[in-house]
């Protein structure tokens, strides 16, 4: 049954789109993208890596391939400061040695990919383990004195943030507490982030620490294996990275943009991070690419997914369907057609809340789509 309207005065299509297409071949592709926003660039970052020179599986090399693959813009290069299992058959004095291979390496082969110094401070509780990116010398940070090691990372204009915070062997219940010790790092100024995502596990509580203390959202894949294995790349997995709102596609926009936390997470397909960051990534992903009159006043709203996450969405609005419940499910680079009833106005919003994404514990951000209806 033909329910489209074509009579006279009747327009059938409204395009609100303007940029980026939207490919088939896009959704088969296993790099990390979603649109830029607000005149920045959406950069994916991963701040947590490892290799055979410290517990790590895979040569630093191999890292820098699989972050070309993944679209991966800045890899840092973070190995165990005080843990070398492997020293007996890789003896590692020089704690820089595994960044310089690697970005050997990628200005040689990968220009796409910015390789950046780094460590993981690896203590007990307090202040457990932490990274220090953008590094001039790791060797540096080898002090007795904890402190010594985080005002040293500083003095080299290092981004230091704290490491699963919520990890069983330092925290038996799973649940990520600050200390004296950490209340007096960010207080002085010393700790700027905290890892809300960890490979595949989220802490509330430390998106909570994040949101009361100022401290820049992160996730990170933590890799010691191969991304293909542990984020099961082929059968549709990304790994976990943060998602940076950056000027330039540099190294030093995006420790500006860390410093100024415009962050977010990326985990198992769910985004996390505050709510100015967060609600713009899903405005620009999620656009109106048509609409059309059916028979009566039943209105056809094609949506379009411009990012290769995939969206599950809620109707919290007023609007019923036609054609399904009020759950919509957007895949990357999809385009999904959805049918309102009782709608009878020339312009309204369709209102959703975004279940994969959180801009506080337990909290689901509402993303408001604009829809225009042809005359």
């Amino acid at each position: 049954m033909n329910e489209w309207v074509n009579g006279p005065g009747v327009a059938l299509t409204l395009s609100l789109v303007a940029a980026m297409p939207v490919t088939p071949a896009g959704a088969q592709s296993r790099a990390i993208e979603f649109p830029d926003v607000g005149g920045y660039r959406t950069l994916a970052v991963d701040l947590h890596t490892h290799s055979v020179f410290s517990d790590g599986s895979v040569w630093p090399v191999i890292r820098v391939q699989e972050s070309e693959r993944d679209g991966v813009a800045l890899l840092a290069v973070t190995e165990h400061l005080e843990y070398q299992p492997r020293a007996a058959d890789i003896p590692n004095p020089d704690r820089n040695r595994a960044f310089a291979v690697a970005a050997e390496y990628a200005g040689a082969e990968a220009p796409g990919v910015i390789v950046v110094n780094g460590a993981e401070i690896s203590r007990d509780m307090p202040p457990g383990h932490c990274n220090a990116v953008f590094l001039s010398d790791a060797n540096a940070l080898l002090r007795d004195d904890v402190m010594e090691v985080f005002e040293e990372a500083n003095r080299q204009d290092a981004f230091v943030f704290w490491n699963h915070p919520n990890w069983i062997p330092q925290r038996r219940d799973g649940v990520a507490r600050l200390t004296d010790m950490h209340r007096g790092l960010i207080a002085d100024g010393l700790l700027h982030g905290i890892e809300v995502a960890n490979a595949h596990v989220y802490s509330a509580e430390a998106l909570q620490i994040a949101l009361d203390y100022d401290l820049a959202i992160l996730g990170v894949s933590d890799i010691h294996g191969l991304v293909d294995w542990e984020y099961d790349v082929h059968g549709g997995g990304h790994r976990t990275v943060t998602l940076v709102l950056a000027e330039e596609r540099t190294a030093e926009s995006i420790r500006e943009a860390l410093h100024a936390n415009r962050t977010a997470a990326w985990k198992d397909n769910e985004l996390i991070g505050r709510e100015e960051v967060v609600v713009p990534l899903l405005e620009a992903s999620l656009r109106v690419l048509d609409v059309r009159v059916r028979r009566g006043s039943v209105l056809t709203v094609t949506l379009v997914n411009r990012s290769g996450a995939s969206f599950n969405l809620l109707s919290v609005g007023p609007q019923r369907f036609y054609d399904r419940g009020a759950v919509v499910n957007v895949g990357p680079y999809e385009t999904v057609a959805v049918s309102v009833t009782g709608e009878n106005r020339a312009d309204f919003e369709l209102s959703f809340a975004v279940l994969n994404a959180l801009v506080a514990p337990e909290t689901h951000p509402t993303l408001q789509i604009a829809v225009e209806v042809p005359e």
